[in-house]
């Protein structure tokens, strides 16, 4: 492997302070991801394997950019979901058993919802 360790974090941007109160309440409360660091106009989650990163420096309606979703690794699929469910987050795929038709074929248990700034999250347990 050259140079690259890995991803060390996936970064949101958020538009008002409402905005912004209400993803820091997504990513700490139902989500249960621990605070890392804040700062003025910022916060940091630790996912456990890189962080997430909340600006409250957006002006207006952000445009959609190129990232089609992120993957959050889980213990439980169903038992995250219940809590973005319960909270009142969409989810456009409910928990489901895959198979990755890999080489080596992996199985695997997903969902995916939309999170508070439209971001489309995976929920992710290999079997």
């Amino acid at each position: 492997m050259g140079n690259i360790t890995g991803i060390h974090h996936v970064s949101l941007k958020t538009s008002s302070d409402i905005e912004y109160e209400k993803t820091v309440s997504f990513y700490s409360d139902i989500l249960e991801l621990p605070i890392v660091r804040t700062w003025n106009k910022g916060i940091m989650f630790d996912t456990g394997n890189g962080l997430v990163e909340i600006f409250n420096d957006g002006e207006g309606a952000l445009p959609k950019g190129m990232i089609r979703h992120f993957a959050f690794a889980v213990n439980d699929v169903d038992a995250v979901i219940t809590k973005v469910k319960n909270a009142g987050y969409e989810v456009f795929i409910e928990p489901k058993d895959i198979v990755i038709p890999s080489e080596v074929p992996f199985p695997a248990r997903i969902a995916f919802c939309f999170g508070p700034l439209g971001e489309e999250i995976e929920f992710f347990m290999e079997k």
